[in-house]
């Protein structure tokens, strides 16, 4: 019996160019089985046309790279059949409803039992009271949800998942992070693109930075940080952020929060910089 490589994604030496713009000029990296990878960048830095070669829509102009030890380029149908992606919008079917939504897309990959799959994954994903609502009404948090919820019917193996929570309000972003890591505790490798160095901050456990065509950096969060200057500790007056006012008036449940709950925004603390 063979055995599955320790790295779930292996890039070597990716080059690709739309005429006469190098997007990509030679990029390396290793997804560990399991783990969570950010590549994180700028708009128009290239993540887009990473993943899209990783997941076979599209063919590198030179280097090699593979997906569950399946070459994409010569091995492209078996990548296929043990990965999901989902890209920078949800998409799902707005007339249906959440579950509906997951029977469907159960049947399309002629599984047995669909309700029972659609039931796990509304549950897993915190959607069951939405279940039979249509899925226009619900929030943009809730729609990514269910789209990430869609992408895992089959159990693939790796799940790319392209800027997830592009467009998204705190309380959906906050969501999106919660499914996230739920993905890689269940031990799907997802490999996520972002520009919000906050996202990559609170997901990943390796990060690597795509600027230029090239990886410019590659490691943990501890790894990175070590790149800067020692830390220096100072006592400042720290204020809340506009995300910590807004979490705190509408609360958790998005309603709006109890008026004698109070953030205090004066206090003194440590700050490292």
């Amino acid at each position: 019996m063979t055995t599955q490589p320790v790295q779930a994604i292996h890039a070597q030496g990716l080059e690709k160019s739309y005429k006469m713009l190098e997007v990509l000029r030679g990029v390396d990296f290793d997804v560990a089985r399991g783990s969570i990878f950010a590549l994180l960048g700028s708009n128009g830095a290239g993540k887009t046309t990473v993943v899209n070669i990783l997941s076979t829509l599209l063919k590198a102009d030179a280097g090699t790279a593979s997906v569950n030890g399946f070459d994409v380029a010569t091995q492209a149908a078996d990548v296929r059949e043990s990965i999901s992606l989902t890209g920078q919008f949800a998409a799902v079917d707005e007339i249906l409803s959440g579950r509906e939504n997951l029977v469907l897309i159960a049947r399309l990959r002629h599984l047995k039992d669909p309700g029972p799959i659609a039931d796990d994954l509304l549950d897993r994903f915190s959607l069951t009271d939405a279940a039979a609502r249509k899925v226009s009404t619900y929030s943009g948090g809730m729609r990514r949800r269910l789209d990430i919820a869609m992408s895992l019917i089959g159990n693939p193996q790796v799940i790319f998942l392209d800027e997830p929570t592009n467009g998204l309000d705190p309380q959906g972003r906050i969501e999106v992070w919660q499914a996230v890591k739920e993905l890689a505790e269940h031990g799907t490798t997802v490999l996520l693109t972002t520009q919000y160095l906050e996202e990559a901050e609170q997901l990943a456990d390796r990060i690597a930075i795509l600027h230029g065509g090239r990886i410019i950096v590659n490691g943990t969060l501890h790894e990175l940080k070590q790149l800067l200057p020692p830390a220096k500790v100072e006592y400042v007056e720290k204020q809340p952020t506009l995300e910590d006012v807004f979490l705190a008036i509408v609360g958790d449940d998005g309603k709006d929060g109890d008026a004698g709950n109070e953030r205090s925004v004066g206090t003194t603390s440590k700050k490292q910089r």
